[in-house]
């Protein structure tokens, strides 16, 4: 099924897409939200399966789509395709932290990353849907999308061994993890990570539904697209991750409990970012992201902002 969260007639509601229609799931304490059909287990699924048959419909063109899981209960961004490391450090020049560009196949890659998924927890709070227009971060000059499939899970455990993982997935859907490459590239100097590089209102775009497992599998190589104002920009695959699914659920699971409804992304694809070419994205831009089987993600980026008082000034490098 293609489960989305939806507005209509001032209130919110969750469906499966047919066709040109969604087929609304109501009446029962499952389909009160995403996040309460994902915690309904395989009971809630066939009961919404078995919905859809005469459910009430509506037209898909006269909702709004909202992200699938507006506010998820936990957020996490792995780094598993090693082209996208080794393309976008290979660039660092652009910001001023190598004398030139760098062969990617010379980049220095830790030998920790391919031993272990390596992750980070986004703002789940942060989280914008198809069509919502994407703030441009105060003072930077770079702004990137990044082109990323998503995992969200149905059921939680602790310590996942990695051939169980699969059965602890609920679905997928494509996320674009906006980012703000000027700050990020000074805050990585210090030496913890980014901060407000990645975390700021509607930084995570996702949708524009949500697929259940049963009909999508990344490891049949999914084709992974990125268009900015209908010019293609990125393509990519999902079989070239390095680090499946399967490996970064059982990785974040060790020595902590996942629970039903959490997001786990796939990291950027190889060529899926702006950064890797030296490209940037503008002011009124369109960028729509689409993955086989998973739809079309679209959002326009908003107008540069300044912090008041501080019209023309940067953030420090």
């Amino acid at each position: 099924m293609k489960l989305v969260t939806f507005e209509a007639e001032g209130r919110r509601a969750i469906g499966a897409v047919e066709g040109d229609e969604i087929a609304v799931l109501e009446g029962a304490p499952a389909f009160a939200s995403m996040q309460d059909l994902i915690e309904s287990g395989a009971e809630g699924l066939e009961a919404a399966r078995s919905e859809l048959s005469d459910a009430r419909r509506v037209p898909l063109l006269g909702v709004r789509l909202r992200a699938p899981l507006p506010v998820p209960i936990q957020m996490r961004d792995a780094l598993c395709f090693e082209q996208h490391l080794r393309q976008a450090r290979a660039n660092r020049h652009l910001f001023g932290r190598a004398p030139a560009r760098i062969d990617p196949a010379d980049v220095d890659v830790p030998d920790l990353w391919y031993r272990r998924p390596v992750y980070y927890t986004a703002n789940r709070f942060a989280v914008c849907g198809p069509e919502d227009e994407i703030l441009w971060p105060t003072g930077e000059t770079r702004l990137d999308y990044e082109l990323e499939m998503a995992c969200v899970l149905g059921t939680g455990g602790r310590d996942i061994r990695v051939e169980d993982a699969p059965a602890h997935v609920f679905g997928y859907m494509i996320f674009n993890d906006f980012s703000a490459r000027d700050t990020q590239m000074a805050e990585m100097a210090v030496g913890l990570g980014t901060s407000k590089a990645k975390d700021w209102d509607g930084a995570n775009a996702m949708g524009p539904w949500l697929v259940t497992a049963d009909e999508v599998n990344p490891a049949d190589g999914l084709n992974m697209r990125a268009w900015i104002n209908g010019e293609l920009w990125s393509e990519g695959r999902s079989d070239t991750m390095h680090h499946s699914f399967s490996d970064v659920i059982s990785f974040v699971s060790r020595d902590q409990t996942l629970h039903a409804g959490e997001i786990l992304c796939s990291g950027t694809v190889g060529n899926g970012c702006g950064l890797e070419f030296g490209r940037f994205l503008s002011p009124g831009d369109r960028v729509e992201l689409e993955i086989e089987g998973l739809g079309r993600l679209c959002n326009t980026i908003g107008q540069r902002r300044e912090m008041a008082g501080t019209a023309g000034s940067r953030i420090p490098a």
